[in-house]
């Protein structure tokens, strides 16, 4: 009788970036995977980047990597404001950038709006390195829809930190002019609101949309760019508005914190854009 071969029985994780591109992580472990109300969450074990969460088939973050994005998130807008005292994160409701955040000594106070609860309930089950400043009680954790929350609080806030979810359904709205208005209004005279847009070889098209409906707020806005490895491409791109400082200059040093990729040289850095990422964002009125 002729012997029949091994079945291979690895499993992976496949994410379909673009209709054309895809990354795979091998797995050896399904710790959640549930249909909340407003999407698919996973958590998994994977082999080389440790534990995974992904929200409708799309990675949001993974144990080793996940710094680079929080930190670039919360420490541009923070260090580039003269004394940020309120933050106000919109989506995140993982805590990595509710993290980096209440390093600075000076924040008050942060308030998280994120729409899923279960995103809040898994991190905190599954993610305690991540969602470890949940507690803090400069900590403020709402589960609402960020848009009416934004609406409701004018004035409020000194720093506004977007961290959405693709532009799809109920986070659609993340990225368009009216939501941008309504951010200009809940920040204070020197707020500043960043968001992320992107890659620019996966989204160009989204990056330059994003771009041109926050200049309809907010008369200074910039892009920078940040390596991020399991996200498409590999470089992410932030955009940035501000209605007082120039967000490429830091004004407010981070003092006595712990970084593992953020430091004053990359914030600098990041804002010089290759000429491929200007032409994308510019508009011809900017030229």
């Amino acid at each position: 009788m002729e012997k029949m071969e091994k079945r291979n029985t690895d499993l992976w994780f496949t994410e379909f970036q673009t209709q054309n591109m895809q990354l795979g992580l091998k797995i050896h472990n399904i710790l959640k995977n549930v249909q909340t109300r407003y999407q698919h969450l996973l958590v998994a074990e994977t082999i080389e980047y440790g534990r995974l969460l992904a929200l409708d088939g799309a990675i949001q973050l993974t144990e080793k990597d996940e710094f680079c994005y929080h930190e670039m998130m919360a420490h541009i807008p923070i260090s580039a404001h003269s004394l940020p005292e309120r933050v106000l994160i919109v989506g995140g409701g993982d805590g990595g950038i509710l993290r980096e955040c209440l390093k600075h000594d000076f924040i008050k106070e942060v308030t998280l709006v994120d729409i899923d609860q279960e995103v809040i309930n898994s991190s905190r089950e599954f993610f305690p390195s991540i969602s470890c400043a949940m507690d803090d009680p400069r900590a403020r954790i709402l589960t609402m829809d960020a848009l009416e929350f934004i609406k409701e609080n004018q004035n409020c806030f000194d720093v506004v930190i977007v961290d959405s979810t693709d532009p799809v359904d109920f986070a659609a709205g993340l990225f368009q002019s009216p939501f941008y208005g309504d951010v200009f209004n809940s920040l204070t005279s020197k707020g500043i609101v960043i968001a992320q847009t992107e890659s620019p070889f996966a989204e160009p098209a989204l990056l330059k949309q994003a771009v041109s409906e926050m200049k309809t707020a907010f008369k200074q806005v910039a892009v920078c760019l940040g390596y991020m490895p399991t996200y498409p491409t590999g470089m992410w791109s932030y955009t940035v508005g501000s209605k007082f400082n120039d967000p490429a200059n830091i004004v407010n040093r981070p003092c006595n914190i712990k970084t593992k990729y953020y430091t004053a040289e990359i914030h600098k850095a990041s804002f010089v854009l290759p000429p491929f990422v200007r032409e994308i964002v510019e508009m011809e009125g900017d030229r």
